[in-house]
């Protein structure tokens, strides 16, 4: 899954999505990839999105 306007690599889009299917937080996993943790945030929510309720 590739988010369609943004500015992250597909290498560390692929990176979050690891961590969230881990369990990681956001702001862990932005630590991790080294991005910022509001960016990292923004994706968690467009997955949680994504997933059936």
């Amino acid at each position: 899954m590739y988010i369609r306007r943004t500015r992250l690599s597909p290498h560390k889009q692929g990176a979050l999505l690891k961590l969230f299917v881990a369990g990681a937080t956001a702001r862990a996993a932005a630590e991790i990839i080294g991005g910022h943790r509001n960016t990292a945030a923004g994706v968690y929510l467009r997955l949680r999105k994504k997933l059936p309720s």
